[in-house]
């Protein structure tokens, strides 16, 4: 039995369907299903149960000898939410709740951080899960400092010997996109958001650059297909003996342009582009640049290659945006 907190979610829902193509059956969500879309997107999965977050701490004890991991993806993750009480609550103490009970039980634990915790990026991008390396670090909104403050109690209770699941594992997921991330509105990718306003007949909206040390579109990112984070997550589920905290993007920054343009390349036509200001509100804390440090997941054993920007939005586009079924 494998657990899957946020299993309706994007990330959850598609290693739902990652596991379940690799055969593994009993497979357990614990979510809230809060729209139709985060239904359908375990629509075709196979569940032994589906739990509320208020009944997991019985789930967990009286299911105890049949579960073989957690996956922990469940979590607030709107970067522009500002109840910090709820983010503590969701993303810091029930993370630690569950990380207490995998090493009482001796589970393994394999948890999402983000990228959002680098801030924006002056300290770089190194997975440094050390507690020194953690503290260089400063992340930009509520989000982000949740994030970093239960990465950074895992690096304290690691270096100070208490007790930790037999496998632990935190990732910080840099710019993800791929199916069944269509209910998160505001917050889906950018290739999501531009699909459907193409599809409408309106032009793409950019931000205008506002440094001058990148133009139009050229602001990069770390664009990481979902794909590639379901198979770093198999991998790490048949490799019990790699602990640790893992950057998961491609390690290649990618501009908007490129992103965009995969996107109309894949629906052979040529950008059609609206380039809009960067929202004052948000301008002094805009990320120009990100790139994962993928040197530690390297070194641990993942030689897989990732999808390129082009290779990733053309299946995407072509074996969900388009089709009358988008979901995995």
């Amino acid at each position: 039995m494998i657990v899957v907190t946020g299993g309706t979610g994007f990330i959850g829902s598609n290693l739902l369907a990652g596991l379940e193509e690799r055969g593994q059956a009993d497979l357990v969500v614990c979510d809230l299903l809060a729209n139709a879309e985060k239904e359908s997107n375990v629509g075709k999965r196979e569940l032994a149960a589906f739990v509320i977050p208020a009944d997991l701490p019985e789930f967990l004890e009286t299911n105890a000898p049949d579960i073989r991991a957690v996956f922990h993806m469940g979590a607030i993750t709107s970067t522009t939410e500002t109840d910090v009480r709820a983010l503590t609550l969701t993303n810091v103490d029930l993370s630690a709740d569950l990380w207490r009970w995998c090493a009482r039980k001796r589970v393994p634990f394999i948890y999402a951080s983000s990228a959002s915790t680098y801030g924006d990026g002056s300290t770089g991008f190194d997975d440094d899960g050390s507690v020194s390396g953690l503290l260089r670090l400063r992340p930009m909104n509520p989000y982000g400092r949740s994030k970093h403050r239960f990465d950074r109690m895992v690096a304290e209770w690691v270096e100070a010997g208490a007790p930790r699941p037999p496998q632990w594992v935190g990732l910080k997921f840099f710019n993800v996109y791929g199916p069944n991330e269509y209910h998160k509105g505001a917050m889906q990718s950018l290739v999501a958001r531009a699909f459907r306003a193409d599809a409408a007949g309106h032009p793409v909206s950019l931000f205008r650059s506002h440094d001058p040390r990148y133009p139009n579109g050229g602001q990069k990112r770390d664009f990481v297909y979902v794909q590639d984070c379901i198979s770093v997550m198999l991998w790490l589920l048949e490799h019990p003996d790699v602990s640790g905290l893992f950057n998961v993007g491609t390690g290649e920054a990618r501009t908007f342009l490129d992103l965009i343009g995969s996107m109309f390349a894949a629906l052979d036509r040529e950008p059609q582009i609206d380039w809009i200001d960067t929202p004052a509100e948000i301008r002094e804390r805009y990320q120009y640049f990100t790139q994962a440090e993928m040197g530690r997941l390297r070194a641990a054993g993942y030689q897989a290659d990732f999808f390129s920007v082009e290779q990733g939005v053309r299946e995407y586009v072509t074996r969900y945006l388009t089709t009358d079924d988008p979901y995995r």
